[in-house]
């Protein structure tokens, strides 16, 4: 059973008493029990228990139908009818309690429904079946997706098992979670009476997973104080003093933050814009935070101003006003309208300096130089703030001119990239403590960056990820033939941490050979590509007498000299004979500079060197600006009609099996001869090689560097400067 919540006012964590968002009195949990026993249930009116539910449903829906909500309060009552929490009260007033919650967020008569129902299968005889039967699919799917797994069945595993469960439904509805949210809010509220140690290990797996779940979704409502909560069971003494903190500043005599924000009312009535101005102070945790960031606190570091307007044009203009009016803090701007947060969280967020006080002021009177700091945002970005995804009301309907809505699969438009992913990984780790350790690992991941691929769409990546975790992300497990990435266009190490805004062309092998690195694990941030990786090594062991660089199917990344290719030629590193040019000085002996290897119709020039010959280069040659630079004459060089010339190319490579073979197989199919090649030694997974080719027509050259390009694994061919 999942009664396991208490009396709140038994012995225990005193709960956090930050301002709630309305003056909504306290529910009185006893009475609201013995209303669900006694209170009067006939078809044409409405039992008072969940009178709180309906005023506030109705206020965020007037014209909500609220018949379900009837029946669904109906069915829970008499099927947890003697049922009690361990606290005295009658069960029932945990899933009132919990859909109050929601009702309270703006949540559709839907989730409403499925929250009055959603200990009924678990707890209760009642059956899914009756339940759809009763209150339709969308009810049943939420009911099952909460419903917890059997201890029986699973054993150990029940709890993350039951979590996987609930994630894999959340991602066909999101509404899933927001009852979940909830449910674990009002358990995590009247958790006093349970021993310390049941406490403690139900407060780390809400820290864990439910509050970063909270924060994905948008729900700041109920993370912040499910934060509070759980700071206040496992750091009870940061939380008393953090209490008295707020205590003290609460014994001012003078608040000013109250002053600040009767002064910015003036402003913007001045300027003509509509604004609602109020203090919103830190919730417990933000203000721990604060503290220990700042050490010690003054009257301004206790809230922040809020200021909600109409339009987002609005918006900027009170920003302008604040600007002109006060000494804007440049540092403190952020823009969370023009790009929104990855869990649709939109504001702008400022912070103003104030000016000094007077010698003469008292000492609280006046905020004497602190620092404010203020959020902007519209009435309807606030709802969206603190509700998230519930405040978006049933995103699964279908559009009204389409009732059909397709093949009745479900499509869920506010879906993030973050669960997409989460999805995918779940699916391949192999064994409940897998999924349960990196699900938590994931979680803890608290920003989210979008990065871009050259032929259009976007990558969703945690901050931090690197080329790896995107090609995992665009590939799955093809991206173990993953070779390098390209980040803005420039070539990047697959090890590159990627940052928000970045544009990434992944370089795909297609040896069926490729496999991925031991070391890519030290670089993988996101689950896909961890569990991925270490699948393939797993079933991939190196022989424990055999080092990797050392096995048969290694990368041929190792220093190579090839010995000259094809008909006897110029050795080495020399010279090589001309193609057909003609320069100012009879009789002499024309060579191409090693350095830069012209080729028609290359602009060059040329010099004289000992005995006589005359060396021609390339016009942009470094070695042609040094000897100018001392004063060298230049002889007049050109090209002559023999097209044929002798070149030296420079290709860069990352290191896999047979990559020699098939440069050398690319060049020869375009009818060059190679003179001669090396490899130098691999660094970083790269290699470069620099091959001397004799063409019969220069004419040939775009064509032979094309050709070599496209060899997989080449990531770039240039002329030898």
């Amino acid at each position: 059973m999942s009664a396991d919540a208490t009396n709140p006012a038994a012995p225990g964590p005193v709960a956090p008493s930050a301002p709630r968002r309305r003056a909504r009195p306290r529910i009185d949990l006893r009475r609201l029990g013995r209303a669900a026993l006694l209170g009067p249930t006939a078809r044409d009116r409405l039992p008072d228990a969940i009178g709180h539910v309906a005023e506030a449903h109705r206020a965020h829906f007037p014209d909500a139908d609220l018949e379900p909500l009837r029946r669904a309060y109906l069915l829970a009552e008499s099927s947890h009818r003697g049922q009690m929490r361990k606290s005295g009260e009658p069960y029932i007033t945990h899933p009132l309690a919990v859909t109050l919650i929601l009702a309270e967020l703006g949540a559709e008569t839907t989730t409403l429904t499925a929250s009055l129902l959603h200990d009924t299968v678990e707890d209760t005889e009642v059956t899914l079946d009756q339940v759809g039967e009763e209150f339709g699919a969308e009810v049943r799917y939420l009911v099952d997706g909460v419903t917890k797994l059997e201890k029986v069945d699973y054993g150990a595993a029940a709890e993350p098992e039951t979590f996987r469960k609930m994630l894999v439904a959340t991602g066909n509805d999101v509404r899933v979670m927001s009852i979940k949210l909830a449910d674990r809010l009002h358990n995590m509220r009247t958790l006093g009476v349970m021993r310390p140690e049941k406490q403690a290990r139900i407060a780390k797996v809400t820290r864990d997973v439910l509050i970063p779940l909270a924060e994905r979704l948008g729900v700041q409502a109920l993370k912040t104080e499910l934060e509070d909560l759980v700071f206040a069971i496992l750091h009870p003494e940061e939380y008393a003093h953090t209490r008295e903190l707020i205590a003290q500043n609460a014994s001012r005599p003078h608040d000013p933050l109250t002053e600040v924000a009767e002064q910015v009312r003036g402003v913007l009535r001045e300027a003509g814009i509509p604004a609602e101005v109020l203090v919103r102070p830190r919730h417990f945790v933000s203000l721990h935070r604060a503290s220990r960031k700042r050490g010690r606190l003054r009257g301004c570091d206790f809230g922040r101003l809020l200021v909600l307007v109409h339009e987002d044009a609005d918006c900027y203009a009170v920003l302008g006003e604040l600007h002109t009016c006060m000494t804007p803090v440049v540092s403190e701007f952020k823009d969370f309208i023009a790009v929104p947060k990855f869990n649709l969280y939109q504001s702008l967020h400022t912070a103003v300096a104030l000016p000094a006080a007077r010698p003469d002021a008292p000492e609280d009177a006046q905020a004497d130089g602190q620092i404010v700091e203020v959020l902007i945002r519209t009435h309807q970005m606030h709802k969206t703030a603190e509700a998230g995804v519930v405040a978006l009301g049933n995103p699964y309907a279908p559009p009204a001119e389409d009732p059909a809505a397709g093949d009745g699969e479900r499509v869920d438009p506010t879906r993030p990239g973050w669960l997409s992913r989460l999805l995918d990984w779940q699916q391949a780790a192999p064994d409940p403590d897998t999924f349960w350790s990196t699900l938590r690992e994931d979680l803890a991941q608290d920003r989210e960056i979008t990065v871009f691929r050259p032929g259009g769409g976007t990558l969703g990546l945690p901050a931090g990820a690197s080329c790896i975790d995107a090609a995992y992300a665009q590939y799955g497990e093809d991206a173990h033939a993953c070779i390098g990435a390209r980040v803005n266009g420039r070539l990047a190490r697959l090890s590159t941490v990627l940052k928000d805004g970045d544009t990434v062309q992944l370089l795909m092998g297609q040896d069926p050979a490729s496999e991925p690195s031991r070391e890519w694990l030290e670089h993988a941030r996101t689950p896909a590509a961890r569990i991925a990786i270490q699948r393939w090594l797993t079933a991939h062991p190196a022989p424990a007498d055999d080092a990797p660089e050392t096995r048969e199917d290694a990368p041929d990344t190792h220093p190579v000299s090839a010995a000259p290719v094809g008909s006897p030629g110029t050795p080495p590193g020399r010279p090589g004979p001309a193609a057909a040019v003609a320069a100012d000085r009879p009789g002499a002996t024309v060579r191409l500079a090693g350095c830069c290897t012209p080729v028609p119709p290359d602009r060059i020039t040329a010099f004289a060197v000992r005995g006589g010959a005359v060396t021609v280069h390339r016009v942009e040659c470094a070695a042609v600006v040094r000897m100018k630079s001392t004063g060298r004459a230049e002889i007049d060089v050109r090209w002559g009609d023999n097209a044929a010339c002798r070149v030296t190319l420079l290709a860069e490579s990352f290191g896999r099996p047979h990559l020699l073979a098939d440069l050398t197989e690319a060049i020869a199919l375009e009818g060059v001869e190679i003179v001669s090649a090396t490899v130098a030694p691999p660094t970083q997974q790269r290699v470069h090689h620099t091959y001397t080719l004799q063409l019969p027509d220069a004419a040939r050259l775009p064509a032979l560097m094309r050709a070599m390009r496209n060899v997989p694994g080449v990531y770039d061919v240039s002329r030898a400067r």
